[in-house]
């Protein structure tokens, strides 16, 4: 326990563990532990007749975290609401990627601190990445002691345990525990799926990139690939289960594979063996550029249900710029794995992650990115003004472009991606086009909407007992945003 605790903090908490991000800086590599999942009998009962609610925020990987944590709860008796005045238990499963997204949990804990003098018994929790960092546990515990339950990203299995430890002293103590160093792998977790028909699986967990403007390598700890088998088995009992489509998680896919000693095993090998299962459409995210092999990418042009689209973030188009993101390719080598992409697979869909103003970033290295942008012709993006993240090499970075530079950079940015997004939708009009059905459209419940092979949004006009369904649908016009079609 840390010195530094005041008095008032060691009354605070039966627990007490400091994270230090600084210590994924130097931590050497070890060999993974993998367990079944099992909740004890004590915890079993101990949510009966009360709800719980989640609030998720940031990638893929903390939704299909949340999907966990719901499992946990409902496996403890809690069951689901969307009330945060009815709630017993409330967890925000948070993102440290961006300032703004920080930001938003504290206005969020700021504002349901009343809700603690209404029922003292309440469980305030906050977990994922944001608890990972140091600086931002401390201001938790100090800025928010109404929160009661404090915990990270490598230790989400604990969380039965943890309620059962604040119930114990009637829930005026909390727990605040926070692992530094990278949790093992559990399997058999359980899992509340937040949809019917599509699902997220997990392969691997962490990132040894350590790109400079990147705290993920920090709050998710090093790379480890759950084994080939407890992947196979998830997506067949899915299918089984009438799962239509998987995407597979990770910081990094394409090096999935590298920590299993022994395996000899790779993504393509998962790919393979996951293209003779009965799932009928795969996907996968998120692919580093440096480790997207040739034998990734004839496995994905042979088809079958691996879907002809793929998110393959660049960051830049200015090879200064990505040398100084430590993003270890070229713009050149970015090219010429877009060429074989588009040779092999022809008409395959190719969205990315593009950061502006990086500190350093000249006019000419933005228009390097304009260029590249034009030449690969993205289909959609997720695009950023760089957002400093303390603990990072890039934060202490100089950073001289001023807040209307780094706006108007973004503006045409998204102008030019915009075009493609257009361009490349406008292709699929009067093609046939099968679309799996995941319910009325938002903007307009008359309507049906799906998502294509290329993962485009498809609307249309079909009875509601199609949901779930691969539906052949005609598209009649193309916009930005989505297609309209016409149920054939």
């Amino acid at each position: 326990m840390s010195d530094r605790l005041d008095k008032k903090i060691k009354e605070r908490y039966t627990k007490y563990v400091l994270p230090s991000i600084k210590e994924a800086r130097y931590r050497k590599n070890s060999e993974t532990k993998y367990y079944d999942y099992q909740i004890s009998e004590e915890a079993r009962t101990i949510g009966q007749g009360k709800k719980y609610l989640l609030k998720t925020y940031g990638c893929q990987g903390n939704l299909a975290d949340s999907e966990k944590l719901a499992g946990i709860l409902e496996s403890m008796g809690y069951t689901v609401t969307d009330n945060d005045e009815l709630a017993d238990i409330i967890i925000f499963n948070t993102c440290a990627i961006r300032e703004n997204a920080e930001m938003r949990v504290f206005g969020e804990l700021g504002r349901i601190k009343g809700l603690k003098k209404k029922n003292p018994h309440l469980i305030l929790g906050i977990c994922g990445c944001m608890t990972q960092e140091e600086v931002t546990t401390e201001t938790l515990r100090k800025k928010f002691p109404h929160v009661d339950l404090i915990f990270g990203t490598h230790n989400i299995a604990m969380l039965a345990e943890y309620i059962v430890d604040i119930a114990k002293t009637n829930y005026e103590k909390g727990v605040v525990e926070v692992f530094s160093v990278e949790g093992d792998i559990y399997e058999g977790l359980p899992q509340v799926r937040d949809h019917k028909y599509r699902a997220w699986v997990n392969i691997m967990y962490g990132c040894d990139e350590f790109c400079t403007y990147c705290i993920v390598p920090y709050t998710r700890g090093k790379e480890r690939s759950r084994k080939p088998a407890d992947i196979i088995k998830e997506v067949e009992k899915l299918a089984s289960e009438g799962y239509v489509e998987v995407t597979l998680l990770g910081q990094n896919v394409n090096a999935y594979g590298k920590d299993l000693e022994g395996y000899n095993y790779t993504f393509a090998n998962l790919l393979k063996d996951l293209q003779k299962t009965s799932i009928k459409r795969i996907r996968f995210t998120t692919s580093h550029p440096r480790d997207l092999d040739d034998a990734t990418i004839e496995v994905m042009a042979s088809g079958g249900n691996i879907m002809p689209s793929l998110h393959l973030p660049v960051q830049s188009g200015s090879n200064q710029i990505l040398k100084k993101m430590n993003r270890k390719y070229t713009k050149e080598e970015y090219l010429d794995k877009i060429q074989k992409l588009k040779t092999l697979i022809p008409g395959i869909s190719i969205t990315t992650d593009i950061i502006v103003a990086f500190p350093g970033e000249t006019e000419e290295d933005f228009l390097e990115t304009i260029d590249l942008v034009n030449k690969v012709e993205f289909e959609g993006a997720y695009t950023f003004i760089y957002s400093p993240r303390e603990g990072t090499p890039a934060a202490k970075y100089e950073n001289p472009l001023t807040p209307q530079m780094k706006k108007q950079r973004l503006l045409t940015l998204n102008k030019t991606i915009n075009s493609y997004f257009l361009k490349g939708n406008k292709r699929f009009e009067s093609q046939v086009l099968e679309v799996l059905v995941e319910g009325p459209s938002k903007n307009n419940d008359q309507m049906l909407c799906g998502y294509s092979p290329h993962n485009k949004l498809v609307n249309f006009e079909g009875p509601i007992e199609l949901v779930g369904q691969i539906v052949k649908v005609k598209i009649i016009k193309a916009y930005t945003w989505h297609l309209l079609g016409e149920l054939c």
